[in-house]
């Protein structure tokens, strides 16, 4: 490689007239909501489950539960390998900003919050399914991520991620329905009550090579734990309403998209086992297909390997034997 890889960052708002660009994977949270004829009934929904979520959280000082709402803003970030303007959108996260409407102040929320990786279909979708396939109760090859991993560190090292934000991301996802976690006596003022588990899950190990470690908290009034994925200190590094900006509106799209765990009416006890078979729960008001975007999974893999993967593939594989990664994860 005789340069760097050109990385650059573009913002779109994600309000109830957003449309999804043509390099969003369509599996991705939002851009699944912004469908069908639903589509605006959908986001707007969305968006004040959001705000209603944030105010409960954030009670002090807002006795009518309307002191704030939240504005979402997908990031995506493009590479470009050759240095020919032939962009990839690698990555898409949200970011959030908090409207003090009582002191009419804009604040910053978190960034990061959901994850959107064409790399990581093609490492799930194309990758781990031909593993299995040829070797069947095995577990992960051990270079599973190594790549992606690489170049979610590169991003966020990149002058365009640091002119935008000062912040390392936060990503906020659903626990895995294969492990056991269980709750410890720790409890945060705002992330809640702490759970832990024995093994981590593959997620939890492929977020490791991307320089990120995992905390499982359920916050106040939630049906579950969720998975922190974060970068130094999560307890001190982020304002309450930063952690009240990620819990707000990954929680919701979680009880949109997983409603037998988020939107169960029962709460996560002593020894919580998520489970997709759990009959006892709500469902929102808001039109989903979950077996659609399982099956677009695989064709954005197959997409990310045809025009990303297997172009770049020698110029990917020097890069990535000589990058150094972030030594401090486990």
């Amino acid at each position: 490689m005789t340069k760097p890889f050109a990385c650059s960052i573009k913002h779109i708002r994600f309000d109830e007239n957003y449309q999804p660009a043509s390099s969003t994977r369509m599996t991705t949270n939002f851009a699944n909501l912004a469908r069908g004829e639903q589509r605006e009934d959908n986001l707007r929904k969305a968006l004040t489950m959001i705000n209603n979520r944030f105010n409960a959280l954030a009670h002090w000082d807002n006795p009518n539960a309307d002191r704030y709402s939240v504005e979402v803003d997908i990031v995506s970030a493009n590479m470009d390998i050759e240095g020919n303007g032939d962009a990839f959108p690698v990555i898409e996260m949200l970011q959030t900003t908090i409207v003090d409407h009582k002191e009419n102040k804009r604040i910053d929320g978190m960034i990061g919050n959901s994850f959107s990786s064409y790399v990581r279909d093609y490492d799930f979708s194309v990758v781990l399914l031909e593993h299995f396939n040829k070797h069947p109760n095995t577990k992960a090859p051990d270079d599973f991520g190594d790549l992606h991993g690489k170049l979610f560190q590169y991003l966020l090292n990149s002058e365009a991620y640091k002119a935008h934000f000062n912040k390392q991301p936060v990503i906020c996802l659903s626990v895995s329905t294969s492990k056991t976690y269980y709750r410890t006596a720790n409890q945060h003022p705002v992330l809640g009550v702490e759970y832990k588990q024995d093994e981590y899950s593959l997620t939890d190990d492929y977020f490791h090579k991307m320089g990120l470690v995992v905390r499982y908290f359920k916050p106040e009034g939630s049906a579950a734990p969720l998975a922190f994925y974060f970068a130094g200190d999560l307890t001190s590094d982020y304002t309450d309403l930063e952690l009240i900006s990620a819990i707000s509106t990954m929680e919701t799209f979680q009880k949109i998209y997983r409603p037998e765990i988020y939107n169960a009416n029962s709460t996560a006890g002593q020894v919580y086992q998520p489970s997709l078979k759990y009959q006892d729960y709500s469902l929102t008001q808001i039109v989903y297909d979950r077996e659609e975007r399982s099956q677009m999974a695989v064709k954005q893999g197959k997409f990310t390997e045809t025009h990303f993967i297997k172009p770049y593939q020698d110029i990917l594989e020097a890069w990535a034997a000589n990058y150094a990664v972030n030594k401090n994860v486990a």
